[in-house]
């Protein structure tokens, strides 16, 4: 386990998919690992050439610190193999936790790691978030740190482009951020921040195309593992001028994911479409996450399999 680890900042570019973490449909829903090769493989086939573990989509706030490395260990030696890109997302527990999953991270080898902000004593400041992200980047000082910002769940409004120009050389590692907010100006500040330094991934699927039009090139979003073909669309085609094109897939997505949204809040209904769609039983969610009943599973089927553009 483990392999080389000098400090460096973040190289990869594009799109990555955040991934769910397969449970069992027992009373538990324990977690099944098994999966994730077969899961790996779907990845690869589709060209996803990055991998986010323990996120949002992930439900890594519902597991334990074990299973978390657990995920992380299994993912990294699928990745490893396929030459893919593992991004670890450590924050939404405590901070020895936090620390302790960072530090695992790096020694596993994963390549980059995600944080998000103390959840309960939150950073009021951006003076808070750099003393939390600096304790997270020293129990991990060979590997990029991004910030995970995610304010309509966290609750931290920390302006992001003010953030980025006022983090200077404090953080070594520090490699930018997951921005999953729908503010756009804030977005592009953060992207204008410093180009050569900082990595800003788009982490809201339903305004890629306005946003790569603005200037945003990366992107993290839940809908890359069940419509994989729409992301990469969206950002060639815009790249290739092809705004027309872009806005058409851009359509297409929104279509499909608001149907899934019908049917519950955004991670289970994504996870339950995940199910329908794909080949990788993924599962349902685990408590405190409350699954799509499978009733309602089948009239999502029988929406999604309705629209012309799915197979």
């Amino acid at each position: 386990m483990g392999h080389r680890k000098t400090a460096t900042m973040l190289t990869y570019r594009g799109l990555m998919a955040p991934v769910f973490t397969p449970f069992k449909n027992d009373v538990h829903k324990t977690l099944n690992v098994d999966v994730i090769p077969s899961y790996a493989d779907y990845c690869q086939k589709n060209g996803i050439k990055g991998i986010l573990v323990n996120g949002t989509t992930g439900e890594g706030s519902s597991m334990t610190t074990k299973e978390r490395k657990l995920v992380t260990e299994v993912w990294m030696e699928q990745c490893k193999s396929r030459k893919q890109h593992l991004m670890v997302q450590v924050g939404g527990i405590s901070l020895p936790d936090v620390l302790s999953l960072a530090a695992h991270a790096e020694k596993t080898g994963a390549d980059s790691i995600l944080c998000l902000p103390e959840l309960f004593q939150k950073p009021t400041s951006i003076a808070d978030l750099i003393r939390y992200l600096k304790m997270v980047a020293k129990a991990a000082p060979n590997t990029p740190l991004l910030y995970y910002h995610i304010p309509r769940m966290t609750h931290v409004n920390i302006h992001m482009g003010t953030f980025l120009n006022s983090v200077g050389n404090s953080i070594p590692t520090f490699s930018g951020i997951k921005f999953s907010s729908t503010v756009l100006d804030e977005g592009l500040a953060a992207v204008k921040a410093d180009k050569e330094k900082y990595c800003v991934f788009l982490g809201a699927h339903a305004i890629m195309a306005g946003a790569y039009t603005l200037g945003f090139s990366l992107g993290i979003a839940t809908t890359q593992n069940i419509f994989p073909q729409f992301g990469e669309t969206i950002l060639k085609s815009i790249m290739k001028g092809q705004l027309l094109q872009a806005q058409e897939t851009q359509a297409d997505l929104n279509t499909a994911v608001n149907i899934i949204n019908k049917y519950g809040p955004f991670v289970p209904s994504m996870k339950a479409a995940m199910q329908i769609l794909s080949s990788v039983p993924v599962g349902e969610t685990r408590e405190p996450v409350t699954p799509v009943p499978v009733e309602q599973m089948k009239k999502m089927e029988i929406e999604l399999r309705a629209l012309p553009f799915i197979k």
